[in-house]
């Protein structure tokens, strides 16, 4: 049985390692450019074919992936002049790797459903060293017949593929997966902060934080930046982690929720989002909160 033809849109830190492993596994792949031109040459160097608009790769394509920075991107690649929508076959799947709203994601979902295209959201967690090495977490929102049609595809970058429900399950799944992520790193920033200001040092609080019940993979990570100053540990930036925030808000909004910490914490990325620090990375979110207390960046 002939294998699909694969687009992908957005070969950032992400993006790149998923699409080459869609390569390794021997499929036709189409790429789009991205504003770094080093992760498509790349690809297109392993054998990947250049289209010039998502319309375009569309016209060529069985699956395309999405893996943008949010819903105004997928949006536009799916609704904008040249978009995916204007040139799609009957039965295209697009599936939206992004972190994107689920209101929006719920909406489009619809939407392309009257052009008989099949919307799948399927949001990543891990880091882009597990999308090089296909190793990422991935959860799924579509129905059972559609999963099982894109699963190898799924599995070519994903070693957990989780269903999660129907379209729109995935995103939501996603921001309460980065809510709690989020939520650790508001609470390590803080703790370490009050630490320092009462006389304790960041590693003496992680002699005893490490070996106990309160670690965990992510703050491990966390604190590879404070402790060792590795800027790799964690790479998302502040920017993703307030608009995954706001994401969340939305969401609250239309379930009606009440969300009195979540608030607190998409303030807390807003405000160093506001600063002019929105490209630095998570882990660093230490550093803002020792500097509201008159703390520098490490202990001395």
């Amino acid at each position: 049985m002939q294998k699909p033809v694969i687009g992908f849109i957005g070969l950032g830190l992400m993006g790149h390692g998923m699409a080459a492993n869609i390569l390794k596994n021997g499929y036709d792949l189409r790429v789009l450019a991205h504003r770094n031109r080093t992760n498509i040459d790349d690809l297109v160097s392993k054998g990947a074919i250049e289209v010039d608009s998502p319309a375009q790769m569309a016209a060529q394509c069985d699956i395309i992936h999405l893996c943008v920075s949010g819903s105004p991107q997928v949006e536009e690649n799916i609704r904008g002049t040249n978009g995916i929508l204007s040139a799609a076959q009957p039965g295209l799947i697009v599936i939206d790797c992004s972190t994107s709203d689920p209101v929006s994601t719920q909406a489009l979902n619809a939407e392309m459903a009257a052009h008989d295209v099949i919307l799948v959201d399927a949001p990543l967690s891990r880091t882009p060293k597990e999308a090089a090495e296909g190793t990422l977490d991935a959860m799924v929102g579509c129905s059972p017949e559609v999963l099982e049609q894109i699963r190898p595809v799924l599995a070519c970058w994903a070693g957990i593929i989780v269903h999660v429900g129907p379209v729109g399950s995935g995103h939501k799944i996603k921001l309460i997966n980065n809510f709690i992520a989020m939520g650790y790193a508001a609470l390590y920033a803080e703790a370490l902060a009050l630490g320092r200001k009462s006389g304790l040092t960041a590693a003496q609080i992680d002699s005893v934080i490490r070996p106990g019940r309160l670690s965990n993979g992510f703050y491990e990570t966390f604190m590879k930046w404070t402790l060792e100053r590795d800027e790799n540990a964690h790479r998302f930036a502040i920017t993703n982690a307030h608009k995954d925030m706001r994401y969340l808000s939305n969401m609250g909004l239309a379930a009606g929720a009440v969300t009195p910490l979540q608030a607190v914490i998409r303030n807390g990325f807003a405000a160093m989002d506001a600063q002019g620090d929105g490209d630095k990375f998570v882990p660093m979110l230490a550093d803002f909160i020792a500097a509201q207390n008159g703390l520098p960046e490490q202990d001395g």
